[in-house]
């Protein structure tokens, strides 16, 4: 590949001699100007190695081309040398504070020159080879980093779904609470990556319950307080199954355990925070969480309609749940209520997609006798 020259003077006979001795040795290809200001707007629209620029031209000297070439994207370490007579230390001085590489002296015939831009043409090819590589290895680097994202995102809902199994009949639960959080933490306006973290590791909301005993987990109907405070534990032990992990999104999923049963009063459990001690991804789970066990039949009751349920979350904001959580959600409400009919996409589907044989296996293989009820929402 040639390196790609950008040759700004405007002296005709000066262009013609640069470029016809820059390109003698066929490794360059040479773009000439006369006009510094158009030479400007090319090198906006394409990519240079090497820059041999005029000290003294007409609308803009030399000088302030190197500023505002230094300026244009991926030009901040193109090799550029000034073409001046008048190489005194004060324009020598500020050209290099301008970001010159070098100097070219005005005398077409000069061995100083030929050895000079020589040098720089060697100079322009090894910059670009190495931005080459660089490029490169970024490029490498990001598909690892998705590769390695993508595992994650798999590893995660596989080990909720796997959790929801014993609990649940299929892991629909666990991707409708993923969905509506997703929806609560963008309406939010939480951060991009935040709100992906939250999608992810709000499956991760009721992992403790693979420590609650069957006989009560899986009891078709009330649960008695004894009872009950045993599923309470589910949230205390999720956390500690999840805590202590180097991987953030593994210690979002264990705050959220812990949380997503707190209570916007502070009459929540498992450790009576109120309002904003509770960690905002808890609150963004408990709303999607609740409504969708209100939403969903279960074999001890049947499904809410959405508009009660709704209706639930207005009444019960301030008190059970974060006013700008329900509010952020019902903001949303025809993607809710798509969701809940299962016809909703996200932009995670390529991890769901490759989870839905799982599922299918498990409702196919599952007695219908072993599905539980969960608490009580409001619980």
């Amino acid at each position: 590949m040639l390196t790609q020259a950008l040759l700004v003077d405007d002296s005709r006979s000066v262009l013609n001699f640069l470029k016809r001795h820059i390109e003698a040795e066929g490794l360059v290809e040479a773009t000439a100007f006369l006009d510094p200001v158009e030479a400007l707007a090319c090198a906006r629209e394409r990519v240079f190695d090497l820059v041999l620029v005029d000290y003294e031209m007409p609308h803009m000297d030399g000088i302030s081309f190197i500023r505002a070439f230094r300026t244009l994207p991926g030009c901040a370490d193109v090799p550029i040398a000034m073409i001046t007579s008048r190489q005194t230390d004060d324009v020598k001085m500020e050209a290099l504070q301008a970001g010159a590489t070098d100097f070219l002296p005005k005398q077409p015939q000069s061995v100083e020159m030929t050895v000079r831009l020589r040098n720089l043409v060697r100079l322009g090819a090894a910059v670009r080879k190495q931005n080459d590589r660089a490029a490169d290895l970024a490029s490498a680097v990001a598909a690892a980093t998705q590769k390695l994202g993508e595992r994650e995102e798999e590893i995660i809902l596989r080990l909720a779904l796997a959790v929801e199994y014993r609990d649940n009949d299929t892991g629909e639960h666990t991707l409708r609470v993923a969905r509506y959080s997703r929806i609560i933490a963008e309406q939010l306006g939480l951060p991009a990556r935040l709100c992906r973290d939250i999608y992810l590791a709000a499956p991760l909301h009721d992992v403790g319950k693979v420590a609650i005993p069957d006989n009560i987990l899986l009891k078709p109907g009330k649960l008695t307080d004894d009872e009950m405070a045993v599923i309470r534990t589910h949230a205390t032990i999720g956390e500690k199954i999840l805590a202590d992990s180097s991987c953030e999104l593994i210690q979002l999923g264990a705050q959220i355990a812990a949380g997503h049963h707190e209570r916007w009063d502070g009459a929540g459990y498992p450790n009576g925070l109120k309002a904003d001690e509770i960690p905002v991804a808890a609150r963004v789970v408990a709303v999607a969480d609740v409504f969708d066990a209100l939403t969903t039949r279960r074999p001890y009751k049947e499904p809410m309609p959405l508009e009660i349920a709704r209706s639930y979350l207005v009444e019960h904001q301030g008190r059970q749940f974060d006013p700008a959580c329900v509010e952020a959600f019902l903001s949303r409400w025809d993607e809710v209520v798509e969701i809940a009919a299962g016809q909703q996409t996200t932009p995670y589907q390529k991890t769901e997609a490759a989870l839905v044989p799982f599922i299918e296996s498990a409702v196919e293989s599952r007695p219908v006798e072993d599905r539980s009820p969960e608490a009580v929402p409001a619980a």
